[in-house]
């Protein structure tokens, strides 16, 4: 499946604040802790601690979330389908930016150690 124009651009315009409680909520129905969270995030995009809190209740978009990260020089070895896309495939680097949050967090979601998560 192939992401579309409006699809890309309905996920650049989507606040990272409405999508982090659902993370948030999905990592510890599994028994994973907020630290565990926040240490993924932070390995994908090089943000600190307060950077994070002020993003996770702030109004920036994930265009904006993404603009100013630094991302991890091995992100590109994120790979697999998450909501129905191949992340290696995805022609639109935002969207394949978030695509490798959202990973990640099914990972750490899934039981994955730490290790494994952070390539």
């Amino acid at each position: 499946m192939k992401p579309t124009a409006q699809h890309n651009e309905r996920i650049a315009s989507m606040k990272f604040s409405s999508v982090y409680p659902h993370y948030v909520s999905k990592i510890e129905k599994k028994g994973r802790t907020v630290a565990e969270l926040h240490e993924v995030i932070q390995w994908l995009t090089g943000y600190n601690e307060e950077q994070l809190l002020d993003y996770s209740s702030g109004d920036a978009t994930f265009q904006n979330f993404f603009a100013n990260a630094q991302l991890h020089p091995n992100a590109h070895l994120i790979k697999g389908v998450i909501c129905g896309y191949r992340i290696e495939e995805i022609d639109n680097s935002l969207t394949q930016q978030v695509r490798y949050l959202d990973k990640l967090v099914d990972e750490l979601a899934k039981g994955r150690t730490m290790e494994k998560i952070l390539r």
